[in-house]
């Protein structure tokens, strides 16, 4: 409490008094003598302070100057009128733009039922003061007509509106338990409060607003980047309410999502009170908020559904609702809809945010359905091209065939699921097999057709008992009858004489088979060469022929036949396997089986390449003389 004012001391009289200095035009205090502040009748005006003292206005700077947080800025402005005014029940009120009542924003005295008051403007003393932009003291509020009598005990009130820019934004309320309490220098004093406060408090607002929508936005980019991460849809429409609780509250939340098939949204997500629910209708464009929101592609805010006529009940709690269109590359394939149980809950500000947002949520919808059909593209795929492996292996020989003096081992390794490499044996009768070793140009599952095609005919034409090179220039004849642009195949044909050991050999542009001839003194490695014979592929050149070679054997002796994927196998500095290595082997080993070989050059090629992935289809066909 300041101290109260001390009267001025009275100049000395008399002979010891000093001569008074002459006066001089400009020289002196020309300050106008300070007006009587206290109301005539006070005789206590309970003002603390002297009047107008500039240490007050200070303070009043300082308290307001110094903090852009409201509650704090109010908490201090009631501290320092209660410094001057003396009083027990207070309020800051301040206007609802939404709304257009006065609602308390800080209170000392009140009762929590009338702190929850709504306050139209007009009604009541602070009502007046907010409505007329003009201070009202009122001495006695049993003579005031419009009073609001929501305390038995008040007698005297002190309302003034807070102004700034000609707007008013709310009112200082004060009020007494005796009649006559506040006087016009306690409202002089208030106003120069008000005046003071009235711009504190909007720069606060403005402070908190965007502060507020820094945060939003952080928060916006936030949920954005986490949602363009989750390709589940069901997944991602779950997450988008949980992250949309962050920026908005809500009671009901629901994404709908638009069917081409039926042409009606569809209910794909929906929460109610925090927990998922499930809702089966559908809503046709341009039906309810939701409808309307699709229809017009631009969000629909309804502060009251019960006065909007346009609202389709499907909750009976429900008051206010916000419905944003989910546009993508200009095609709506969706619907954002919050609910709350509040009149006029949602506002503007909601709107724009949620209107920020749903551009993202559209693109990442989207992007989950389309990953969803590719996901089930692929394992449609993936089962096609299953079922392709297992039509081509039965293609393929199950097993080699048995013979008295000699045998045959083979093994094909596919590059990916389904491959172009193709291999068969054809019996030829009187002990005469006849071995097909063959490489589609390109991969997959266009090679591997080719490779059922060319399959197909070498299996038609077997009961020819054709000779190699008449066999590959059939072959080439029927593929030029089914012709297909840039597709060709290369191909070994060989035709095995079990009674005599001799191979007939040809070759329609395949790698060059390998004789390994082995050595009479067991000490010795075996000799390895290549089998000289070339040609074109088939299916590229019209009326192709082909020469032909007979190789004569001994028990011991191996023809290795091989595709371009054994020897073209690289690892992971990218070397190739090589002709060179493949050789080597073949020297290294001693009298070997087929079967022992062919387990020998997998083995060797998988442990060149360690774990590189094959580029390449791998087949190999071993035949070994014996006794």
């Amino acid at each position: 409490m300041s101290s109260p004012i001390k009267p001025s001391a009275t100049p000395p009289s008399g002979p010891e008094a000093p001569e008074p200095e002459p006066e001089h035009p400009y020289e002196g205090d020309y300050r106008p003598p300070s007006p009587q502040l206290f109301h005539p009748h006070a005789a206590d005006p309970k003002i603390r302070v002297e009047p107008l003292q500039v240490a007050f206005l200070h303070k009043l700077a300082d308290a307001l100057n110094t903090t852009l947080d409201l509650n704090t800025l109010m908490h201090r402005v009631a501290d320092l009128v209660r410094a001057v005014i003396d009083y027990k029940i207070f309020a800051i009120l301040l206007i609802n733009e939404r709304s257009q009542d006065l609602r308390m924003r800080f209170q000392i005295g009140h009762s929590s039922e009338i702190e929850r008051m709504r306050i139209k403007l007009g009604r009541g003393v602070s009502g007046q003061a907010a409505l007329h932009r003009k201070s009202l003291l009122v001495e006695d509020v049993t003579t005031q007509e419009n009073y609001i009598d929501a305390n038995p005990n008040v007698r005297s009130e002190l309302a003034v509106p807070l102004v700034v820019k000609n707007k008013v934004i709310g009112v200082l309320d004060l009020q007494s338990e005796t009649i006559g309490y506040f006087t016009m220098e306690h409202q002089r004093l208030l106003e120069l409060v008000a005046s003071r406060m009235a711009i504190a408090i909007e720069n606060a607002r403005l402070y908190t607003r965007v502060s507020r929508q820094a945060q939003t936005l952080a928060v916006l980019n936030d949920i954005s980047r986490e949602i363009t991460s989750i390709l589940d849809p069901d997944d991602l429409l779950e997450r988008i309410g949980q992250l949309l609780k962050r920026v908005i509250d809500f009671h009901m939340f629901t994404i709908l999502l638009w069917n081409d098939r039926t042409q009606l949204f569809e209910h794909r997500f929906s929460s109610r009170f925090g927990e998922r629910v499930t809702r089966e209708r559908t809503i046709a464009l341009g039906e309810g908020l939701i409808g309307t929101a699709a229809q017009l592609r631009e969000p629909v805010l309804a502060s009251d559904v019960r006065k909007d006529p346009r609202y389709v009940e499907a909750n009976p709690e429900v008051r206010s609702e916000l419905a944003i269109p989910l546009v993508y590359k200009g095609e709506i394939i969706g619907v954002l809809d919050l609910e709350h149980t509040r009149v006029n809950y949602y506002n503007e500000d909601h709107q724009r945010t949620l209107s920020t947002l749903a551009s993202q949520v559209a693109i990442s919808i989207a992007n989950a359905r389309l990953y969803q059909r590719i996901h089930e593209e692929e394992q449609r795929m993936e089962r096609d091209l299953d079922m392709a492996r297992q039509v081509q292996l039965r293609l393929m020989p199950s097993r080699p065939p048995k013979l008295e003096h000699a045998e045959i081992a083979s093994e094909f390794v596919a590059a990916r699921s389904i491959g172009g490499d193709v291999f068969d044996y054809l019996d030829y009768g009187a002990g005469r097999i006849a071995i097909a070793v063959g490489d589609v140009s390109g991969k997959a599952a266009p090679a591997a057709l080719y490779a059922a095609l060319v399959s197909g005919i070498l299996r038609s034409l077997a009961p020819q008992h054709l000779s190699p090179a008449a066999m590959l220039t059939a072959l080439n004849d029927q593929l030029q009858e089914r012709k297909l642009d840039s597709q060709y195949v290369t191909m070994l044909m060989a035709v095995w004489d079990d009674s005599n050991q001799t191979l007939q050999i040809a070759n329609a542009g395949s790698v060059q088979p390998l004789f390994v001839a082995a050595n009479s003194d067991i000490t010795k490695p075996p000799s390895v060469r290549t089998i000289k014979a070339e040609g074109f592929p088939l299916g590229l050149f019209p009326n192709a022929e082909y020469e032909e070679f007979t190789l004569s054997t001994r028990p011991g002796d191996l023809i290795v036949f091989f595709s371009d994927g054994i020897v073209d196998a690289v690892n992971a500095t990218n070397e190739m396997f090589g002709d060179e290595r493949l050789t080597q082997l073949l020297e290294s080993q001693h009298h070997p089986t087929a079967q022992f070989t062919v387990n020998a050059i997998l083995q060797a090629v998988n442990d060149f390449q360690s774990g590189t992935a094959h580029f390449d289809d791998e087949t190999i066909v071993v035949l070994r003389a014996t006794e």
